[in-house]
């Protein structure tokens, strides 16, 4: 495994900057898309493609369809 380290600063806005050196070593270009994790205090940035996540958003959209059409909850539509 090899680990790099920088000391970065949050600016007044919430932004940060990944150093040159470490988007080059993992290939981040202008317009990637990245996910932030957090698990308490401890933050995760990973590089993803949107096709990552394409089994999610199936997933999301069957649950959602399931709940809005749920003919038991109708009954709020008149209240």
């Amino acid at each position: 495994m090899n680990i790099e380290t920088k000391i970065i600063k949050v600016t007044d806005k919430g932004q940060i900057s990944i150093p040159i050196e470490i988007r080059k070593s993992v290939g981040i270009d202008i317009g990637d898309e990245l996910i932030v994790i957090r698990n308490g205090e401890t933050l995760c940035i990973k590089k993803i493609k949107r096709d990552d996540f394409k089994d999610l958003l199936k997933h999301s959209e069957k649950i959602a369809n399931k709940l809005w059409d749920n003919k038991e909850d109708e009954i709020w539509d008149s209240v």
